[in-house]
């Protein structure tokens, strides 16, 4: 029995290790839910909604709104963290690393530092 146990903790360990240590993919990033990752991918549309409630900014990777495959959620009270205003990056590569929720079944990570988004140098 010890043995069964240990195996499946080392099975556990290994698939936690391999999805905290690499980045996922926009796409695949549905199948990480409730889990901490990277995702990395393009954001093809952005939208800072001021007169929403919590005023998000919204990136969307892959695919815009409303088709968006993962999004990037940043609430209005992180936004002054931030040197720069989020939105601006439509059209860059980006990665995010939070804990990946749900919503209306899309994944998201919600980021409330700049050190949980990474901005690819622009492609020329």
């Amino acid at each position: 029995m010890k043995r069964l146990y240990a195996f499946l903790l080392f099975i556990y360990l290994i698939k936690a290790s391999a999805v905290a240590g690499t980045a996922v993919s926009p796409a695949e990033a549905i199948k990480h839910v409730g889990e901490s990752a990277t995702v990395c991918g393009r954001v093809v549309s952005a939208n800072f909604a001021a007169a929403s409630r919590g005023t998000p900014t919204f990136l969307n990777l892959d695919k815009p709104y409303p088709q968006q495959v993962f999004t990037v959620v940043i609430w209005g009270s992180s936004r002054p963290r931030f040197s720069y205003q989020p939105e601006k990056l439509g059209g860059r590569d980006i990665c995010a690393t939070g804990m990946i929720s749900s919503y209306r079944g899309k994944p998201q990570i919600e980021v409330s530092d700049p050190s949980q988004l990474q901005v690819q140098p622009a492609r020329h």
